[in-house]
């Protein structure tokens, strides 16, 4: 695995460029990880280190006119770190290594992807390098419902909690002891 650094960094999370998605990582502020990730939704903030982000709506007219966007926030999942128990779901850091891989696919589906056993090592290798800026003791999850801890993401997702006005939007959130971060992608 490379080591991260700045340019590691950016080599791994453009992967997410060739797609509607959102990558990017915000210093944690609040015992509440929740209140980051809101931070991080509504595209005000800036990298915590200043290394690259992927935000396809950066600078785009929607985001100007509503900062969330393409984001909408349950009202109640702000309120306490408890009412987002139904819509993010924590799983294991193996999991999480091969859901990055599935976000950064054109479909979201490694099914469809012909080429994937071709790619798949230098896929995988992107989202340790990814993760690893995530400690031992963090924590990630997905949007993908109950189960989640066990869903084989290089099989077709199916299900899904929505965070946008989008029609389908997958999305990882990763939370460590200083960070929060997200990748969220989007069909």
């Amino acid at each position: 695995m490379a080591e991260l650094d700045e340019r590691s960094w950016s080599d791994a999370i453009d992967v997410y460029e060739r797609r509607a998605t959102i990558a990017k990582v915000t210093s944690r502020e609040h015992e509440n990880w929740v209140l980051d990730l809101s931070t991080l939704m509504r595209g005000d903030t800036r990298d915590a280190r200043g290394w690259r982000m992927v935000d396809i709506w950066e600078g785009e007219l929607e985001r100007l006119d509503e900062p969330s966007y393409p984001f909408v926030m349950p009202p109640e999942a702000v309120a306490t770190a408890d009412a987002w128990k139904p819509y993010l779901h924590e799983i294991p850091r193996s999991q999480a290594v091969r859901f990055l891989v599935a976000l950064s696919t054109r479909w979201i589906d490694v099914t469809k992807e012909p080429d994937f056993e071709v790619r798949r090592e230098a896929l995988e290798a992107k989202a340790r390098v990814i993760l690893s800026r995530f400690p031992e003791g963090s924590h990630f999850y997905a949007n993908t419902g109950h189960g989640s801890d066990t869903h084989d993401y290089y099989q077709r997702v199916s299900r899904w909690y929505p965070f946008s006005v989008r029609t389908f939007d997958f999305g990882l959130v990763l939370v460590s002891e200083t960070e929060v971060g997200m990748v969220w992608s989007f069909r």
